[in-house]
């Protein structure tokens, strides 16, 4: 596997990975909303002048595009802010691509609240309830580097409309280019037994690997997820856990009305229900603010994630 340890964004580990595939295989093509310079899709357009549409600030014109193009046997991916890619353009997801078995792969940057100062209008809290309502539908939100460069590489292989939520500025490498990261298959980055946390994304799992290391040290011994693909669902690793464990705390950047934890919780309450909690946004909408002051305000740091444990395990 390439090694992509000096890359400076997220936003450089999804295009590196769609610039390769590109160079193998002609019939994908990229569009986006006049934000070449935000996802750095720019370096796309330099390699294949002739496969990059700007379809400008047109959101759900795009989507209908780019189910266009599929239908003629392209294989798009198409890019915009997170708020823009679903809230904006939903019914044309819907129908253009979903409802018309369409392949396309969707990029929502900047994702909850690592949008930061562009504020609550442009913090897309309920993305994945929304791309979760399209049949079919793949749903990846990696934590680093490599899980978004493998992901990226894997997602394209999927004959279906996917969608992918990561931060443009700033990486994470939490793991290497040995690492085997597979499409639907979380990743356990600790065992224990006391109780299970499960988390997706820089943010998230960031903060949980780090409330965990205190926790260990206080003689709690938590099992760390990190569950980057949100659908198709890991059922084998949750019903392991959940059975290991009995205890869940599911964090996320989002929701928790259709989002990654309302998944998890209706799936156990068929198969093996636990006692569970949650950290997510809350029903509140977004502010402007920097990550620091963002995570504090929603409640996405160790300390939270470690009041929600202890409370649990009592």
């Amino acid at each position: 596997m390439k090694d992509i340890s000096k890359l400076k964004d997220m936003r450089d580990a999804e295009m590196l990975a769609i610039i390769e595939l590109a160079q193998e295989n002609e019939n994908i093509v990229f569009l986006d909303a006049d934000l070449a310079n935000c996802s750095g899709s720019e370096i796309f357009k330099e390699k294949f002048p002739n496969r990059f549409y700007n379809c400008g600030i047109a959101e759900a014109n795009m989507m209908a595009v780019a189910g266009g193009l599929s239908s003629m046997g392209f294989k798009p991916f198409v890019h915009t802010f997170g708020c823009f890619a679903t809230r904006r353009a939903f019914d044309q997801i819907f129908i253009s691509l979903g409802y018309t078995f369409q392949t396309t792969n969707i990029i929502g940057t900047d994702p909850g609240i690592t949008a930061q100062s562009n504020g609550g209008t442009h913090m897309p809290f309920e993305d994945i309830s929304l791309m979760r309502q399209i049949p079919n539908s793949v749903i990846i939100c990696p934590s680093d580097a490599y899980s978004c460069y493998q992901l990226t590489k894997q997602i394209f292989e999927m004959d279906c409309v996917t969608y992918t939520r990561i931060r443009r500025k700033g990486i994470s490498f939490r793991y290497d280019k040995d690492t085997e990261i597979t499409l639907g298959k979380g990743i356990v980055l600790e065992e224990g037994e006391d109780i299970a946390i499960i988390a997706n994304g820089e943010v998230l799992v960031d903060e949980a690997s780090k409330a965990v290391e205190e926790l260990k040290k206080g003689g709690i011994h938590p099992t760390l997820i990190d569950l980057h693909t949100i659908r198709p669902l890991d059922t084998e690793l949750i019903d392991k856990v959940a059975k290991k464990c009995g205890k869940i705390i599911v964090c996320e950047n989002g929701r928790y009305c259709g989002g990654l934890g309302e998944e998890i919780s209706y799936y156990l309450a068929k198969t093996n229900p636990v006692k569970m909690d949650f950290i997510n946004v809350g029903d509140r909408f977004g502010e402007v603010g920097n990550l620091e002051y963002l995570k504090k305000t929603f409640g996405f740091t160790k300390e939270q994630i470690k009041a929600k444990v202890y409370n649990l395990l009592k």
